[in-house]
């Protein structure tokens, strides 16, 4: 993979706005399109569904970078359709964000999905479309493999190898409303899993049932009783008195979907 396709698309378009959630994608394409182009601005919305270590993130590579960044509030949870936890919940929340950057900045919106993002359901991807947000991976025909390598390039060691982390709102089971409290039990419960495994991919799935931790399967099936017991005991720890418990379970991508196209 050449960098060099990037750098040429990136030419192309010239100083953009950059929509980041935290995560290896927008963070990557930020970094070299800010050094593309000074004038280019790095947007972070902040919400009850953005993990707080993921604002942190952004804000530490925008001061070490020198980067414009633009901290906003995009209103999602105003809105009772996103509310609702539709299986399109995520095009209401993408409405919400692009317009928001749309009034804030008269640049391009660029945007970090690659290739293998355009082989899941991500109805984001239509709201993206609505405001001719533009995919700088996908015109470079780079995967989330080469956008781990670019970010090596670029000296972003610390975030090359992150685990994929969407919203948090991504694991609230579609059809239960999406509520700020819930949101804010999830990620205690994913920051105090952390602390014990690392950074491995893991999710804290709110169900009919309850809440479950989902662990990749080769992390779960590696764990000793005595650390399942260490996880347990935390997790029961930050539980509210209304709110249940229902183990640890093997992590499956889009196991909180309902209804997505197969």
């Amino acid at each position: 993979m050449s960098i060099s396709a990037l750098q040429s698309v990136l030419d192309d378009i010239g100083p953009a706005t950059i929509a980041v959630s935290g995560g290896v994608d927008s963070m990557t394409l930020a970094a070299l399109a800010c050094d593309r182009h000074e004038a280019s601005i790095v947007c972070h919305a902040v919400s009850p569904a953005v993990p707080e270590r993921a604002t942190r993130r952004v804000k530490a590579l925008a001061q070490s970078r020198g980067w414009n960044l633009a901290i906003l509030d995009a209103g999602e949870f105003a809105d009772s359709d996103y509310r609702s936890n539709p299986v399109n919940r995520c095009f209401f929340c993408k409405t919400r964000l692009y317009g928001s950057i749309a009034r804030r900045s008269d640049l391009p919106v660029l945007s970090g999905t690659n290739l293998d993002d355009l082989q899941d359901f991500r109805p984001g991807l239509e709201a993206a479309r609505m405001h001719a947000v533009r995919h700088p991976f996908v015109d470079a025909d780079m995967r989330k493999s080469d956008v781990r390598a670019v970010a090596r390039q670029l000296g972003l060691a610390e975030i090359s190898d992150l685990p994929a982390s969407p919203c948090l709102s991504s694991r609230v089971t579609t059809g239960l409303p999406i509520e700020a409290d819930d949101l804010k039990v999830i990620e205690r419960i994913e920051d105090a899993a952390r602390a014990v495994l690392g950074e491995v991919t893991l999710r804290c799935r709110l169900t009919p049932n309850g809440f479950q931790l989902a662990v990749d399967e080769a992390v779960l099936a590696s764990l000793s009783t005595a650390t399942a017991e260490e996880l347990s005991d935390r997790v029961s720890h930050l539980l509210r008195p209304q709110d249940q418990y229902v183990g640890l379970w093997r992590y499956k991508k889009g196991s909180a979907f309902v209804g997505a196209p197969a």
